[in-house]
């Protein structure tokens, strides 16, 4: 019997290694061209608009506040009242309290919180009075009730009375927002005093605890705690180096309490917001330092406070939040910020 044998067949691809990088250039030439049809698009590099209406845009007003600084008295008023947010019962009910409440961020969550069905209390400096006077008003404005209590959350004494009004006025308590802050820059830790640092730890790492402490014994199942983090506490910051220090302290914070309330069904959580267009900032730079605040973010501008009190709704409401515990939402106005 004859055998004939085949030839081996070759593992190759059947287009020859020259046809392939051929074709490499062709695809080449084909997007070379469309480059040359479509120069760089005008609008690359201008902030990002991705609301339901734009939000102001850099340059901000060159203004320096004296601290703390008032949100009255500043040139452009940061947008807070979310024109396109439509409550829905989410916290019908409940009652917050919220630390920093009377301007910024904190006011922008009591306002949203009262649209959710929410009672409000917010704490507050007694010379941030006329802040928090107008943020009562918004508060009421949608229709519920607002408890106005200044004080120092650096006063454990003071914390605990604020938790003790916010109850007797309403009866119980649902809702902590930590929220208080101090926030100044300097060029090198040669320059943070030793009174300085104590003044930030002191109102940013033990007010918050402080505040939780008090509040624990008065929160039911399903109730929580929302800390305001910060996208320094994520990455750092060369020129806030005792802010950015606190702020990591109260991440840490957020996750350890997180597990040390399972067993009661407290949540406790934190949104870390990147740079915000509230009083904190024009108190903290130069005027001329405050004009480009935000630029350096993905999307080239800051947040307004609208564009954060959502977060502090899903992570307080029942029905959007239940599952979720221990983390820190980073709402940063850039890519990657973890």
């Amino acid at each position: 019997m004859q055998h004939t044998h085949d030839k081996p067949t070759s593992s190759r691809s059947p287009a020859a290694s020259g046809d392939v990088a051929a074709q490499h250039r062709k695809v080449q030439r084909e997007q070379d061209a469309k480059d040359r049809a479509s120069p760089a698009k005008e609008s690359a590099g201008k902030p990002m608009q991705a609301g339901h209406r734009p939000e102001p845009e850099n340059p901000m007003p060159a203004q320096h506040l004296k601290k703390p600084g008032l949100e009255a008295e500043m040139d452009l008023q940061p947008r807070f009242k979310a024109s396109g947010y439509v409550g829905s019962g989410k916290l019908n009910g409940m009652v917050a309290l919220i630390t920093g409440g009377d301007s910024g961020i904190g006011r922008a969550v009591a306002l949203l919180y009262a649209r959710e069905g929410a009672d409000v209390a917010i704490v507050y400096l007694g010379a941030e009075q006329v802040d928090a006077e107008e943020t009562k008003r918004c508060v009421e404005a949608e229709g519920r009730h607002c408890v106005l209590i200044p004080g120092d959350v650096r006063d454990p004494a003071f914390c605990n009375r604020a938790v003790k009004e916010t109850v007797e006025a309403f009866g119980k308590l649902d809702i902590l927002v930590n929220n208080a802050g101090f926030q100044l820059h300097a060029a090198s830790i040669e320059d943070i005093s030793d009174e300085r640092l104590d003044l930030t730890l002191r109102t940013n790492v033990f007010g918050y605890f402080q505040m939780a402490r008090a509040a624990v014994p008065h929160l039911r199942e399903g109730g929580s705690i929302i800390n305001t983090g910060s996208v320094t506490g994520l990455e750092g910051s060369a020129q806030l180096l005792d802010y950015s220090t606190t702020k990591g302290a109260i991440h840490a914070f957020t996750k350890s309490l997180a597990s040390n309330l399972l067993d009661k069904g407290i949540r406790v959580n934190a949104v870390a917001p990147g740079p915000v267009w509230t009083p904190l900032n024009p108190a903290d730079r130069p005027g001329e330092e405050v004009k480009d605040f935000g630029r350096q973010t993905d999307m080239k501008r800051p947040a307004q406070p609208e564009e954060l009190s959502p977060a502090y709704v899903f992570l307080a409401a029942p029905c959007c939040a239940s599952y979720i515990t221990g983390i820190v939402l980073p709402v940063t106005g850039s890519v990657g910020a973890v």
